[in-house]
């Protein structure tokens, strides 16, 4: 039976019932969430919850980091009605749309539970559409809203609960096509190595939050990529749109960055300020599934299977293919046009695969010197 719950809504985009998604069996539809303190400490939570319907697959992460060890809650499970943002012990409530949101994990058994509610702190922006083939091949092709906010609530994990009350961070909305489940038999041809460049780096100030990201080709060259200023409170209208090209510091023996700085201009390619960043810590994505090795977004694993994973995150190898997705919990210091200085926090998200030529990356996984 195709028809569920969703069909009783007006938000048709075909003549097929809400559970057909096109015809590419890549189609996803995802949530992500983090969360960290806008000035001290080093805790962080980051939550993940895909659907992917053409597989019938439904999957999801609550990752918790303490004292140095990121906890995650892998769950995976076949998909039920997409009206039910539920997998197993995770779930998701929409309590007002494009405003705030309800995450709560409930997982006694592998020492995790949790409520926290997001408020967004002004209207989402929608990212350029993200479409990147491999030859004829549709690799990528989506559509992502990003909105940073404020949380309430706790977590509590081994039996330790902590309020969540006052922390900051960004939660996105994505839905297209993306590589997802396992992966395709069948080469594209002609063959082409691996390369993928991706900074991403949400960032939260007192008075409003900061946005950039670029997709980046082995010559340095951006394909998608975006700064924004929102001030709290601010509508759709009310953001400031600029330019911006990142330079970053390499750790080295690693693709991780040991600082990054992002320089503004305006339209018209005047200077428009500099946004700096200092990372404490690198957030391995692998505990939310991505280039996890077992739990990659969208693999199934039965009808319900959920497992604890402890990462201690100062054993992690740099140099191995799945730790190379980071977000670095980051001091931020933006420097506007008008010389006024904001100091918060934020994550650069990285992910550099293959040639970069501006980063001196030459081949598939060589580092930084």
């Amino acid at each position: 039976m195709a028809l569920t719950k969703g069909d009783d809504f007006p938000i048709h985009q075909t003549a097929e019932p809400i559970a057909y998604s096109g015809t590419d069996r890549n189609f996803y539809d995802r949530y992500f969430f983090n969360g960290y303190h806008p000035t001290e400490g080093e805790d962080f939570f980051a939550v993940a919850f895909g659907v992917y319907p053409h597989l019938n697959v439904v999957d999801g992460a609550f990752v918790v980091v303490r004292n140095g060890v990121e906890t995650a809650l892998h769950v995976s499970g076949w998909l039920g009605d997409r009206m039910d943002l539920t997998a197993g012990p995770l779930k998701i409530e929409i309590l007002e749309p494009l405003n705030k949101l309800k995450v709560t994990v409930d997982s006694a058994e592998h020492g995790l539970k949790g409520e926290i509610i997001f408020t967004g702190r002004a209207f989402p922006i929608e990212e350029p559409r993200f479409v990147r083939r491999q030859g004829t091949r549709t690799f990528m092709d989506y559509t992502r809203l990003t909105q940073n906010g404020s949380y309430t609530g706790w977590i509590e994990l081994d039996g330790e609960r902590r309020s969540v009350d006052g922390f900051v961070g960004t939660r996105d909305r994505s839905w297209g096509v993306r590589p997802v489940g396992f992966r395709d038999s069948q080469e594209v041809v002609p063959q082409q190595p691996p390369q993928f460049y991706w900074l991403w780096s949400p960032s939260s100030f007192e008075d409003g939050s900061f946005f950039f990201h670029s997709n980046e080709d082995a010559t340095g060259r951006p394909w998608n990529t975006r700064a924004v200023w929102a001030p709290d409170g601010a509508g759709e209208d009310g953001m400031e749109h600029l330019n911006g090209a990142a330079a970053i510091e390499w750790r080295s023996n690693s693709r991780h960055a040991k600082s990054a700085i992002v320089t503004l201009t305006d339209d018209y390619g005047k200077p428009a300020g500099s946004v700096a960043f200092q990372p404490l810590y690198e957030f391995q994505m692998m505990g939310l599934g991505y280039t996890h090795p077992k739990w990659g977004h969208g693999q199934l694993h039965g009808q319900l299977t959920v497992e604890r994973e402890n990462i201690v995150l100062a054993e992690t190898d740099p140099t191995m293919p799945f730790n190379l997705h980071v977000q670095a919990l980051s001091d931020v210091v933006f420097t506007d046009a008008a010389g006024k200085v904001r100091k918060g926090r934020g994550v650069l998200e990285q992910l550099v695969i293959g040639p970069h030529g501006p980063s001196g990356f030459s081949g598939m996984m060589d580092m930084a010197k």
